[in-house]
C-alpha cells in the first residue's frame, strides 16, 4: 500500500514508516462502508471494547474515520469511514488483490484454490 500511487501521501508514509500495523487491518476489514458501531466492530474483529476504541482513536488521528452519534442509541458510537479512509479502504483491496495473484502464481492455482477453501474453513 506504501507504493500504492492512488493512497494519499500521508497515509503512504504511515505504510513506509511501518506505524501501520496488523491491529490496524481490523478496521479495513470489519468497518462497513456504511459505518459500523464500536461494539460491533470489537466484537468482529475478537478484541475488548477498550483495544477496539484506542485504535479507532489512532485512526481517527490519521483522519482515516470519524466517530459519530448513533441515532439508534445516544450512548453508541457510530464508526464511519472518511474520504481519506475510503481511499485506504480502496488501496487495501487492491494490495490483497495483488498479493493473491503472486501467491497464485507461485504456488499454481489448483494448490492456491486448496489453500484458500482450508482458510475458509478456518475462519467460518
Amino acid at each position: 500500500m506504501a507504493h500504492d500511487d492512488e493512497v494519499p501521501l500521508a497515509l503512504a508514509n504511515l505504510a513506509t514508516r511501518q506505524k501501520v500495523g496488523a491491529a490496524h487491518i481490523h478496521i479495513t476489514r470489519h468497518l462497513d462502508l456504511g459505518g459500523t458501531r464500536l461494539t460491533e466492530l470489537a466484537e468482529r474483529a475478537n478484541m475488548s471494547k477498550q483495544a477496539m476504541a484506542d485504535l479507532v482513536a489512532q485512526c481517527e488521528a490519521w483522519g482515516l474515520v470519524r466517530k459519530e452519534a448513533d441515532t439508534r442509541d445516544g450512548r453508541a458510537k457510530i464508526i464511519r469511514y472518511t474520504a481519506l479512509g475510503l481511499a485506504w479502504h480502496g488501496a487495501f483491496g487492491r494490495a490483497i488483490a495483488q498479493a493473491e495473484e503472486e501467491f497464485t502464481e507461485a504456488v499454481g492455482e489448483q494448490v492456491a484454490a486448496v489453500i484458500a477453501i482450508g482458510l475458509d474453513v478456518y475462519a467460518s
